[in-house]
C-alpha cells in the first residue's frame, strides 16, 4: 500500500477543499493515484466542490443568536457567492446553528469555531460538506459575542444582510429595539467619540484642512476650521453622537439620558461589506469562450 504523506493530503486538500480526514481516506482508498482521489471526493462531496475555495464569496447572511433571558447574544456572518443561495434553508440553517454555538462555548477566533464540534464533525468539515451539496464556496467570515451588562437587543434587516446587537442598561424593551433599528439605519463606526480611530480622525481633518486651504481661506484658521470638520464628523460616526433616527432633533445621547439608560456597547455587521466583489461582464465572458472555441 503507497505511504500517504502530509504533504499529498495538503496538496488534495487544496484541490478540492474537502476535510482533510476525508481527504486521507481517499488517498488511501485510490492506492496514492492524486487524480483518483480527487475523482473519489467530487463523486462523496459533489463535483462542485472543487476548486470552490477560490471564488470570492460576498452574498450571505448575518445570524443572530439570543439567550432568553437577553444576557447572552452572538452574532455570525457568514458568505457565499450568490443571493439565491443566501436563502437556501441548509446555508441558512448553518449559519444559524453557528451563532448559537459562538455564544455558548465562546471561540477566540474563526479557526477555533471552525473545530468545533457540530452534529458530532468539526464545523469546518460541516462547512466543507455544505460546500461540496450545494455548489459555492461558503466562508465563515466573523462573529461577535456580547455578556450583556444590561440586556441585549437585536435587529436583522435586508434578508439578513444587515444585523445588529447592543447592549442597553436602564430602559425598556422598546427603546432597546429601537436603537437597534437606528445603528442598522445609520451605521454609527463607534459608540463615542473617543472609541473613533485616531487614523480616521486625522484623516477627516487633513482633508478639511486640505480643503480650506484650497478655498482660499486665511493661514489663521485653518486649524479652527479643520477642528470644526472632525467635530461634525463625530457626530456623524458615532452612535451617541447622531441624531435619533425617529427624531432628528434630539441626540441618542440626550435620549438616552432622558431615560435613565445607558448603552454599553453595540455591534453592526453588513454582508460582504469591504469584499471586493467580482463584476462579471457575461456578453464578455461568452465573447471569449466563442473565440477560444474557434481557436481550438
Amino acid at each position: 500500500m503507497a505511504e500517504i504523506t502530509a504533504s499529498m493530503v495538503k496538496e488534495l486538500r487544496e484541490r478540492t477543499d474537502a476535510p482533510m480526514m476525508e481527504c486521507k481516506k481517499a488517498l488511501a482508498e485510490a492506492g496514492g493515484d492524486m487524480a483518483r482521489a480527487e475523482e473519489i471526493l467530487r463523486v462523496k462531496l459533489g463535483n462542485k466542490a472543487s476548486k470552490a475555495a477560490s471564488r470570492v464569496a460576498a452574498e450571505g447572511i448575518v445570524a443572530i443568536w439570543v439567550s432568553p433571558d437577553a444576557k447572552l447574544a452572538a452574532m455570525v456572518e457568514v458568505n457565499c457567492e450568490t443571493d439565491f443561495v443566501a436563502k437556501n434553508d441548509e446555508f441558512i440553517a448553518f449559519a444559524n446553528r453557528l451563532a448559537q454555538l459562538v455564544a455558548e462555548r465562546n471561540p477566540a477566533d474563526v479557526a477555533a469555531l471552525s473545530q468545533l464540534e457540530l452534529d458530532g464533525k468539526p464545523v469546518e468539515q460541516v462547512r466543507t460538506e455544505l460546500v461540496g451539496k450545494i455548489g459555492e464556496n461558503i466562508t465563515i467570515r466573523r462573529f461577535v459575542r456580547i455578556e450583556a451588562q444590561g440586556k441585549v437587543y437585536s435587529y436583522v434587516h435586508g434578508g439578513a444582510k444587515i444585523g445588529v446587537l447592543v447592549d442597553l442598561v436602564g430602559g425598556d424593551e422598546a427603546l432597546g429595539k429601537d436603537l437597534a433599528m437606528h445603528i442598522a439605519a445609520c451605521k454609527p463606526k463607534a459608540l463615542s467619540a473617543d472609541q473613533v480611530p485616531a487614523e480616521l480622525i486625522e484623516t477627516e481633518r487633513r482633508i478639511a484642512r486640505q480643503k480650506a486651504i484650497e478655498s482660499g481661506k486665511p493661514e489663521a484658521i485653518l486649524d479652527k476650521i479643520a477642528e470644526g470638520a472632525v467635530q461634525k464628523y463625530l457626530k456623524e460616526v458615532t452612535l451617541l453622537g447622531q441624531g435619533f433616527v425617529k427624531d432628528d432633533k434630539l441626540s441618542v445621547e440626550t435620549l438616552l439620558k432622558q431615560r435613565n439608560a445607558r448603552v454599553a456597547s453595540f455591534a453592526l455587521f453588513v454582508v460582504g461589506e469591504g469584499i471586493e466583489k467580482k463584476q462579471t461582464d457575461f456578453a464578455a465572458e461568452v465573447a471569449a469562450q466563442a473565440a477560444a472555441a474557434v481557436k481550438s
